[in-house]
């Protein structure tokens, strides 16, 4: 694409993160999924594995992979949740700790490193540029079905 799109620039730079994340991952035997995965569940209480998917936006499916992989990894445990007799609570191990420890490593690197080549005014503009996409996406302001012939 000749023209510089929003959503080019978004998706290029996140692509680039991703790999980024992945790259640096392996060097724990983590990948960028499941170090998402582990700062997602609380270190202290646990997490319910129902509020898990909707917390970091991912579908059941993918979520259920991710968490077998992990499980068998050692890096986390499911318990039955005492509140809920159907619902199960997932807590991380002594290794899980560890691995989560690594990823917020990583992450608070990645932001340091960007803090240090922006203005504050320039990250504050970013940060309202993504809230305004994200409110615009949510309130279903971009696409209205009406709008297409089908």
């Amino acid at each position: 694409m000749k023209e510089l799109t929003i959503d080019y620039a978004l998706r290029a730079t996140w692509q680039a993160v991703a790999r980024m994340y992945n790259e640096e991952a392996k060097n724990f035997d983590l990948t960028m999924a499941i170090g998402f995965t582990l700062l997602s569940i609380d270190p202290k209480t646990g997490t319910p594995s129902t509020s898990l998917g909707p917390k970091m936006g991912m579908e059941a499916t993918s979520l259920s992979r991710i968490l077998k992989s992990i499980e068998e990894k050692g890096y986390i445990v499911r318990k039955p949740n005492p509140k809920d007799g159907r619902g199960v609570l997932i807590y991380l191990t002594d290794l899980g700790l560890k691995k989560r420890g690594i990823s917020k490593e990583v992450v608070f690197r990645f932001n340091d490193v960007v803090k240090e080549h922006l203005t504050e005014e320039k990250l504050n503009h970013f940060y309202e540029v993504a809230d305004i996409i994200n409110k615009l996406i949510v309130d279903k302001k971009v696409y209205n079905k009406k709008e297409y012939n089908n």
